[in-house]
């Protein structure tokens, strides 16, 4: 009997993993881009100015610069809101989330890479609109 329950869960396992998830290599960016529509409303939208992006191997770069002291306390997040706008090619909306509770005056400046690649859809083009920065990037795989 324990046998056959062992089975039953490894197959239960095995059926509920997507495949289309699972990268051959470990990623290289520095965070994983979030999905999530309540988040992408409600998470922490802290004074940040974008100053860059540069989209390398799946990896979205991000320079911004906030207000603080060093930064080192700062929780920033990449947020896609989950929709897909289905026009040529299709188009998904990211937040850029910063938490910033230092009260320093001095301007940091920081960079972070992102794993967009679960933001593919079919076809083989997305345009990530960046919402608080007015930036759109084409993102080719």
């Amino acid at each position: 009997m324990k046998l056959l329950l062992g089975l039953i869960l490894i197959f239960i396992g095995i059926a509920s993993c997507d495949p289309c998830n699972h990268e051959e290599f470990p990623s290289t960016c520095d965070q994983q881009v979030i999905i999530s529509n309540r988040l992408y409303k409600t998470a922490p939208s802290d004074q940040l100015n974008i100053l860059s992006t540069e989209l390398i191997d799946g990896c979205l770069k991000i320079q911004f610069a906030s207000g603080g002291c060093a930064g080192s306390t700062w929780q920033v997040k990449l947020i896609d809101s989950g929709d897909i706008l289905y026009s040529d090619p299709p188009q998904r909306n990211l937040r850029l989330s910063l938490d910033n509770n230092e009260l320093c005056d001095a301007y940091i400046g920081k960079e972070i890479t992102f794993d967009v690649k679960k933001l593919q859809v079919s076809g083989n083009e997305v345009l990530l609109n960046i919402t608080n920065s007015n930036t759109q990037i084409s993102y080719k795989y």
